[in-house]
């Protein structure tokens, strides 16, 4: 009884850890923005915010992964939770670049100020 409580302990110090380790590489990468991150682009975004992006997902997975006590749990039940939380962000991405590009590109060639 004892030794799986322990292994649960070092299981939570693992997790925050990563986490932890996660958010820190964050915070560093938000207060310095290297240039080489923040001035080159791809796909219509500067290489910073897809960092920022990758590593958000990844702490939401490990989240569920951990907390959610998935990692025990089969692949079908893993895939069934995870999958959709995917999809609809991706989705919400996309939905973001395409309609702010398009703001942007109204404010930008009409008479419209930028008011805000």
């Amino acid at each position: 009884m004892s030794d799986a409580h322990e292994s649960n302990i070092g299981l939570i110090w693992k997790v925050f850890g990563i986490l932890s380790a996660v958010t820190i590489v964050e915070v560093i990468l938000g207060i310095y923005k290297p240039e080489s991150l923040h001035l080159n682009h791809f796909l219509g975004m500067n290489l910073l915010n897809w960092i920022f992006y990758i590593l958000t997902i990844f702490k939401a997975y490990y989240i569920v992964w951990s907390f959610m006590h998935m990692g025990g749990e089969k692949s079908s039940l893993r895939w069934s939770v995870v999958s959709p939380l995917i999809f609809l962000v991706l989705y919400l991405l996309f939905i973001l670049l395409t309609e702010g590009h398009y703001i942007y590109g109204v404010f930008k060639d009409s008479t419209i100020k930028w008011n805000f």
